[in-house]
């Protein structure tokens, strides 16, 4: 438990440049071309929120806190027109950016065997996260050619 409340203080005491990190993989990131008319200060602030409060985040907050605060932003993504799959593959990148920085920041005593089994992790959820994206965008591809009037949720 000492190791993680360390690399939760060493999150949220970066938290400003790892909102700026990801602000830049944004703007360089394709996939995600809507989010390019979303104001940048609006989304940096989301990010640093997150960063800034992560321990609060994992260790205060119950799943409704969660659960009201996605949807909040998912609500505010579809009136700004911002695909699905998008949504998606920004919060992917938000966890990437920080994989990334604590890939980086990592100075343990057994950096290599901690490291190793990190980084297995971090394959598995980045095949995870892939799969929740790239299901996103045949989603959003199959409702743009449904016929008007006949239901793609049939039975899920």
């Amino acid at each position: 438990m000492m190791f993680s409340y360390r690399l939760v203080r060493l999150i949220e005491s970066h938290a400003d440049a790892l909102a700026a990190g990801l602000e830049e993989r944004v703007q360089d990131n394709p996939q995600i071309m809507h989010f390019r008319t979303i104001p940048a200060h609006e989304l940096r602030e989301r990010v640093y929120e997150i960063y800034r409060h992560l321990g609060e985040w994992l260790l205060g907050k119950n799943e409704l806190d969660i659960e009201n605060r996605y949807r909040e932003i998912g609500s505010r993504r579809a009136r700004q027109k911002v695909p699905l799959s998008e949504v998606i593959q920004a919060i992917v990148l938000t966890k990437e950016n920080l994989w990334e920085f604590l890939k980086s920041e990592a100075v343990m005593d057994r950096a290599v065997e901690i490291m190793g089994e990190l980084e297995l992790l971090q394959m598995l959820e980045m095949f995870f996260d892939r799969a929740i994206y790239y299901a996103a965008v045949g989603y959003e591809e199959e409702l743009g050619q449904a016929p008007r009037g006949e239901s793609v949720l049939r039975a899920v």
